[in-house]
């Protein structure tokens, strides 16, 4: 039999799991768990906790598995993501979308069921807003698309606190804010990794279409908007003493590693690799240990 005629190789479980984003939902599943934590004042109770595990975690993957349908023709030019299986051929595209379907259907369902109706909103906006208004429409036209783009990646503490007390509190959407704020300076260190394969398909990010300079000032702007959104929290009564001194220890150093490379990276030069992966590096440290903080505080009775 010729190589022509040969059945292409079954899709392992691992060519599926690569097309959810496994590495996107670890990060938005925290914030989710944390943020009923602090909605709780300790742990959530079993049901809705189970819930958001699973249904945020399929809300997510199936978000990702739309995303990689919706932008195959990019990801096969870029080495970043030549390898994902739809570019390959091991997954079909029509595997794929149905693959996509049945976990955002099955997602929502789990959401509603397990925690309540505006749960499964928030996690039907947070899909919608990813695929739709970021994937499709944002990212191929504007520089501005992971700034419009991360309310889809706020939404997840949006998500788990509604998932415990049925509404949204002031202290909730300061978490949307917090994570909003923070998305510009996460993702733009990480972009200037790739900022030539950017350029070569023409997607817009900052760093292939601002330059070096004005995509620093840019990420200073956000990541001074991060801090003040960090605040929030103190301000609105909802943490003590705890956090406050978290967020010295955290905040300090989010903004001297900007200055430092709006200092040391000429106009021309490119960001060098190693300061861009330390602070992509320690941008998700940042916000894992700023959310961390936040439900110690609200859950230890400490007198601080």
């Amino acid at each position: 039999m010729t190589d022509s005629l040969r059945a292409a190789p079954a899709a392992s479980w691992r060519d599926w799991l690569a097309l959810t984003k496994p590495k996107v939902i670890s990060l938005l599943l925290f914030t989710s768990i944390a943020a009923m934590c602090m909605a709780a004042r300790g742990l959530p109770e079993w049901l809705p906790l189970a819930g958001v595990l699973l249904g945020g975690a399929m809300c997510s993957g199936g978000a990702g598995v739309f995303n990689m349908v919706l932008e195959r023709d990019i990801d096969a030019r870029m080495k970043r993501t030549a390898g994902r299986p739809l570019v390959t051929g091991v997954i079909s595209l029509r595997q794929a979308i149905g693959f996509g379907s049945a976990l955002s259907v099955g997602a929502l369902l789990i959401l509603w069921l397990f925690a309540n109706p505006l749960t499964a909103l928030i996690g039907l906006g947070g899909l919608a807003f990813y695929v739709l208004v970021y994937t499709l429409w944002l990212k191929r036209r504007t520089w501005q698309n992971i700034v419009i783009g991360g309310a889809a990646g706020a939404m997840p503490p949006l998500l788990g606190w509604a998932a415990v007390t049925g509404d949204l509190s002031p202290l909730a959407w300061a978490l949307f804010a917090l994570v909003f704020m923070w998305t510009p300076v996460h993702f733009w260190s990480l972009a200037f990794l790739v900022r030539d394969q950017y350029a070569a398909v023409g997607v817009p990010m900052a760093p292939a279409v601002l330059g070096t300079q004005r995509t620093l000032r840019q990420m200073l702007f956000y990541a001074l908007l991060t801090v003040l959104s960090s605040l929030l929290p103190l301000a609105l009564g909802e943490a003590g003493r705890l956090y406050g001194i978290a967020l010295i220890a955290l905040n300090l150093p989010l903004l001297l590693r900007i200055l430092n490379l709006l200092r040391k990276t000429g106009p021309a030069e490119d960001v060098a690799r190693a300061d861009a992966l330390g602070l992509y590096k320690f941008s998700m440290l940042y916000l894992a240990l700023v959310f961390l903080a936040l439900v110690l505080d609200r859950s230890l009775p400490l007198p601080l």
